[in-house]
């Protein structure tokens, strides 16, 4: 299938690594040109001369930390100066520590809500505007299945991520007859380094090994396995695509059919 995503242009965050390098390398797979978004060069240097070898479409990066305020300043300006438009901007960012949400600091909270909540509203509002104006934009942000069927001992992520649901249900509501399109995509277990080090956190918490920790995960998963980042990317790209135009205000899981409700 021709997703009709040679020549877009897309901005993926936090994609040196795990779900978002899976979706940035699926976008350029299908001849998007992407650029890379995260805080090590070396990394991102070395993603994108990985994507350039074997793609359609090219990659490029900026070094940005989204715990800084000025980081969307910082993209937007990177966005604009390599790829000339935007047409697709996938929201990624990392999750805060593990933990009771009866055991948080509160007051700390802050920090986690700057880098995972406001810097995503604030970098997709920049990039709006410049999707309008052509009249054709998706926006896909990449939360948790936590956000359905909260997760035990992941209390911060559970609030956290639950608050962009009212915030990308509200826009594409609001952008819809403007040919804008904004989605959210629920991971389950896919086998990232993220998935390796809460399995890694469970297993401290418990007492367990960590393969047993990992293979009690697995069981509880229909699929009976951990996902493999590709496929996380592949529903990424689609809804990033042509294809999906009549697809907003969604959220869609890939989660091998963890979650319980229908």
């Amino acid at each position: 299938m021709d997703l009709g995503l040679s020549g877009k242009n897309a901005v993926v965050l936090a994609s040196s690594k795990g779900l978002g390098r899976a979706i940035a390398e699926e976008l350029a797979l299908e001849g998007a040109n992407v650029l890379l978004v995260g805080r090590s060069g070396e990394v991102l240097q070395s993603v994108a001369a990985d994507i350039n070898g074997k793609s359609e479409g090219k990659a490029d990066y900026v070094t940005a930390d989204l715990s800084d305020p000025n980081s969307a300043e910082v993209i937007e300006k990177a966005a604009l100066e390599k790829l000339g438009k935007i047409d697709i901007l996938v929201n990624n960012t990392g999750g805060p520590p593990p933990g009771k949400m009866s055991d948080a600091d509160v007051m700390g909270l802050a920090p986690h809500f700057n880098t995972m909540v406001m810097r995503v509203m604030d970098i997709t509002a920049r990039f709006v505007p410049h999707m309008k104006e052509q009249g054709w934009g998706r926006v896909l942000t990449v939360a948790s299945s936590g956000v359905e069927q909260p997760i035990p001992n992941l209390g911060l992520s559970n609030t956290l991520r639950a608050a962009l649901v009212g915030w990308s249900k509200s826009m594409s509501n609001e952008l819809a007859g403007e040919g804008l399109t904004f989605n959210m995509l629920l991971p389950g277990r896919i086998a990232t380094d993220r998935t390796k080090q809460l399995d890694e956190a469970n297993a401290k918490k418990s007492g367990l090994p960590v393969e047993q920790v990992t293979k009690n995960s697995i069981a509880a998963i229909p699929a009976g396995r951990y996902g493999d980042p590709i496929e996380f990317g592949s529903v990424a790209a689609f809804l990033c695509s042509d294809k999906a135009s009549y697809i907003t205000g969604s959220m869609i899981r890939c989660d091998g059919g963890s979650i319980k409700s229908v």
